[in-house]
């Protein structure tokens, strides 16, 4: 609620109480003949708390105000006058205009609560988020980073001592920790990106069967000897999604199913397309997920207990936020047989052209 009352401005909040404030009592007025003015005052009254839910304090009170005044001068007896003839109507509109009062300004306060309340514990969670990632941080950067420093130490100091085995050892110690870092810091920058709430995926037609295979390929490059069995329907036709973050998701579950695939490694990406929806799986023979487990595996910064060092716990969480951001979809199941399965679907526009590529 309290989202709703920031997306909607001031001026716009007295209009809408006051035209629900309005058609209510339009309503009641046309059925005078059928509903008693003390009922009318109990259906004004829940105007007034509705309003009150949905909007300021100030709009809320003007709300109050007309209402007591909306339903002395049409229901309470004289009508079309503020003038009150009985005892009773009088003390029953006093009390009306105290209840209404007091409705708008508790609930305002209790909404004050309840938006206090939320602001801390969002607060709260985003110092825990922190704190997790920059522990994390000081650990996975400083290691890559360690490694470089080490490495080109020994270049510089022992250069012509070294056989070229060794230096060539050296230049891939660092090649390995530079695409680490590298992994590391784009990690970030995506999760940025997805919690900027500015990100949109810019959909242009797509070969997902090329757009897999140089994904393997650059996954492969980087798995120390892992191989991925791809296995693409022929059959499937140009898809309109956004390569980008598609690539990205994919490449995240295959590195992953690399780093914690032991040998001999099965791991396979599939993709076919059903009433126009693109489904992506990646199966592995891997340890699987801990059945506890699956459902938190997305969250940022999450890692499980046998977590290999070397990463912050946000690639799963990217592949989940970049294919829902395509209004798609990411599962993932064990496999009976060992092993894990992440299944991507996404909707999109199909088109079995292949000249729509170059459009």
């Amino acid at each position: 609620m309290a989202s709703l009352t920031h997306r909607i401005s001031k001026p716009k909040q007295y209009v809408y109480s006051l035209l629900l404030l309005l058609l209510t009592a339009s309503a009641c007025y046309f059925l005078t003949s059928y509903v008693n003015y003390r009922v009318v005052a109990f259906l004004l009254l829940l105007v007034v708390s509705v309003s009150a839910v949905l909007f300021d304090i100030l709009p809320v009170l003007v709300t109050a105000i007309l209402s007591a005044l909306c339903w002395n001068f049409f229901f309470i007896p004289p009508h079309f006058t503020f003038r009150i003839e009985k005892t009773e109507d009088l003390i029953l509109f006093l009390m009306y205009f105290l209840i209404a009062l007091v409705n708008a300004v508790l609930t305002s306060r209790i909404r004050n609560v309840q938006k206090e309340s939320l602001a801390r514990e969002e607060k709260a969670n985003t110092i825990k988020l922190y704190n997790t990632l920059l522990n994390s941080l000081s650990h996975e950067l400083r290691t890559p980073i360690a490694t470089i420093v080490g490495a080109t130490d020994n270049l510089k100091n022992f250069n012509g001592k070294l056989t070229e085995p060794n230096r060539y050892e050296l230049i891939d110690e660092i090649a390995k920790a530079s695409f680490r870092l590298n992994q590391q810091v784009e990690n970030l920058l995506n999760m940025s990106r997805l919690e900027s709430g500015f990100i949109q995926p810019k959909k242009d037609w797509c070969d997902v069967t090329e757009m897999i295979y140089e994904t393997v390929a650059r996954v492969e490059e980087n798995a120390e000897g892992k191989r991925v069995n791809i296995q693409v329907d022929p059959s499937i036709p140009l898809f309109k999604i956004d390569r980008g973050m598609t690539e990205q998701a994919l490449y995240n579950l295959l590195y992953n199913a690399c780093l914690y695939t032991g040998d001999p490694a099965r791991i396979s990406v599939s993709a076919r397309c059903y009433a126009d929806v693109l489904e992506i799986r990646v199966e592995d023979n891997g340890p699987g997920f801990p059945e506890a487990e699956t459902g938190l595996v997305f969250d940022k910064f999450y890692r499980l207990k046998n977590s290999k060092p070397g990463g912050t716990g946000l690639g799963l969480s990217i592949v989940k936020g970049f294919v829902e951001a395509q209004q798609g979809t990411v599962d993932l199941q064990n496999r009976d047989t060992g092993g894990s399965v992440f299944t991507i679907c996404i909707p999109g526009e199909t088109s079995y052209l292949s000249n729509l590529k170059n459009e």
